[in-house]
């Protein structure tokens, strides 16, 4: 296949904080860069964008015929079980000629038990956290369009949702 018919799209969580993807995008342009991918974007589930829509359409724009997405997450969640596969099934109905491939998330690997030693090496200098100062939430405030999710026990959602008539707010993703 020829390298500008199959694309990659990088799935990050998404965050409040701006720069939060600066390491995944970082990524996406040394596999782009380096010739090892011909077309690679990356998208975010939630908060900062582009969205995956906007992503893959890019990539069909550029010849794309086969789009492989990779979730940039670590854990088999709830999101790579069961939100991105349904978010993207409902794009791929607007791409009937294109092959749309879920890719396997970065999971377990004995790459990733290396980077895990290295990081305990680079922390061994760290001061105690109680000499750490950290920033305020309010550093990166949420656009006043998010919606803000609550933590709250099984038994203080179940009473929350009896009082307010069971019109409960799903974690929504904005696709």
């Amino acid at each position: 296949m020829d390298g500008n018919e199959e694309a990659v799209i990088l799935m990050g969580h998404g965050s409040r904080v701006p720069d939060a993807g600066q390491g995944m995008e970082t990524v996406a342009r040394t596999l782009k860069e380096t010739g090892f991918c011909g077309i690679v974007e990356v998208c975010y589930m939630e908060r900062q964008g582009p969205r995956f829509g906007e992503a893959l359409a890019k990539c069909v724009a550029e010849g794309a015929k086969r789009v492989v997405l990779i979730p940039y997450f670590l854990h088999m969640g709830l999101h790579i079980r069961v939100d991105i596969p349904n978010m993207m099934r409902h794009e791929a109905e607007k791409y009937p000629d294109i092959t749309l491939v879920f890719g396997k998330n970065l999971g377990y690997d004995d790459l990733l038990l290396e980077l895990v030693k290295k990081r305990i090496g680079e922390s061994r200098q760290h001061p105690d956290v109680r000499k750490v100062e950290p920033l305020e939430r309010e550093t990166y405030p949420l656009p006043p369009e998010a919606q803000v999710f609550v933590t709250m026990s099984q038994e203080e959602a179940a009473e929350y949702k009896e009082k307010h008539g069971g019109h409960c707010h799903h974690h929504h993703h904005g696709h």
